[in-house]
């Protein structure tokens, strides 16, 4: 598969969680760094998803705000 994006991280799948429609997918990107993502509940059967399968997170946002506190 080839991708427009460049921000694609690679890691294995830490936790799903599956609801009715949606589900809650948490990436471990770095120790104590995850990215979550909300997909279709549909989506992670199509994509046979399971804890521990390697997944990719692909970012595309036409906009990335930096905060401090």
């Amino acid at each position: 598969m080839k991708l427009s994006a460049r921000n694609v991280l690679s890691r294995d799948d830490r936790k799903i969680k599956i609801g009715a429609v949606n589900a809650q997918v948490t990436l471990a990107i770095a120790p104590d760094v995850e990215v979550v993502s909300i997909i279709t509940a549909d989506s992670v059967v199509r994509l046979d998803l399971f804890e521990g399968k390697t997944a990719y997170a692909v970012i595309k946002a036409s906009s990335v705000m930096v905060v401090i506190d």
